[in-house]
């Protein structure tokens, strides 16, 4: 056989392996074995020292055809392959309109989300509407106008998140929104809620975060008295938490109200968690109350000799724990999916 016909036998070979090729890493494969560096069409290019001047053109010529061609039925081939592999991958993938469809998975609320809705949907059903005001206040709406003048000791109290911008600071409490409730109801009587997130720069602990939901109560007009705030948080206590509970207030000290008192409900001592919760006395704090102090009546607006009214702020998280069994503050802000997905 002369090495023309071994020429013309190579292509012949190499056409009829890239033919049967069924994937592109056969054609791969074949691009090895065929046109690469040791492939058996490359390698005929080491015949040409043996052919003599007659059939050396020729055969360059042949050798650069039969290249060009098998290169070009190559991508042909791959394309082929290429398409096909497209069009069994849609196939498999492809939806069968009879069957049932398949429910998507949703996302769930937060707790806190959950408890919160609970909360405003009670004081809802008692007359109370929403008033939301900004988590980015002054000194002067947060602390200076709920009588809490600069040096005032009450202001030990609330660790301050301060911004770079004197005078302007991370809400400590929701109560500041109480004089914007006041300023834009004024001379009418007030019955509002003010949900919001609150900050305090404090030690993170089981029972205590640098950030909370808090929902702060207002209620001004005539001859309101103390036995309306304590009607009115009870009934809430019972509905949020069973018509059986214990609820018992102690006194307490705000700067911008007076009297003050806070509210506990009783968990009992029966569990480790109550016990951890409650520091071992059974009774969980829920939030802080009291009248409210003629000097925040004035600033807001109102006049303390003719208006009177009760103000009460709670935190979010604490009743969460209670309501699931939550042993650790910290779990709110944690974004671990394996309690998240508890609810």
């Amino acid at each position: 056989m002369t090495i023309l016909e071994q020429l013309e036998a190579a292509y012949e070979v190499g056409l009829a392996g890239l033919e049967s090729a069924e994937t592109t890493e056969q054609t791969t494969e074949w691009y090895r074995e065929t046109l690469g560096k040791k492939g058996s069409v490359q390698l005929m290019s080491r015949q040409f020292g043996k052919l003599s001047n007659e059939d050396k053109p020729l055969f360059g010529k042949r050798l650069n055809e039969i290249k060009n061609e098998l290169e070009e039925k190559l991508q042909l081939r791959q394309a082929a392959l290429k398409r096909a592999e497209i069009d069994a991958k849609i196939a498999s993938d492809a939806i069968d309109v009879t069957l049932p469809g398949r429910p998507q998975p949703v996302g769930r609320l937060h707790p806190s989300t959950t408890v919160l809705r609970d909360v405003l949907r009670i004081f809802g059903d008692m007359g109370f509407q929403v008033f939301r005001s900004e988590d980015v206040v002054t000194d002067q709406l947060n602390f200076e106008e709920l009588n809490m003048p600069p040096e005032h000791p009450a202001r030990d109290m609330q660790d301050t998140f301060y911004t770079e911008d004197e005078g302007v600071l991370l809400r400590t409490h929701t109560s500041g929104g109480q004089m914007l409730a006041m300023r834009k109801f004024n001379p009418e009587p007030i019955r509002v809620v003010l949900p919001g997130m609150c900050y305090r720069n404090e030690q993170i602990t089981v029972r205590s975060e640098i950030q909370f939901h808090q929902v702060e109560g207002l209620v001004i007009g005539e001859a309101i008295s103390l036995a309306d705030l304590k009607g009115t948080l009870t009934e809430f206590a019972k509905r949020l938490f069973g018509r059986s509970v214990n609820t018992r207030f102690r006194a307490s000290y705000f700067p911008f109200t007076e009297p003050s008192a806070e509210m506990d409900v009783y968990l009992g001592t029966e569990t480790e968690r109550d016990r951890r919760i409650t520091k071992g006395t059974g009774w969980l704090e829920i939030l802080g109350c009291g009248m409210v102090h003629p000097v925040v009546l004035r600033n807001g607006g109102y006049d303390p000799e003719k208006y009177t009214g009760f103000a009460f702020g709670m935190g979010i998280e604490r009743m969460v724990m209670n309501k699931y069994g939550i042993p650790d503050i910290r779990y709110f802000w944690g974004n671990d999916l394996r309690f998240l997905e508890q609810f």
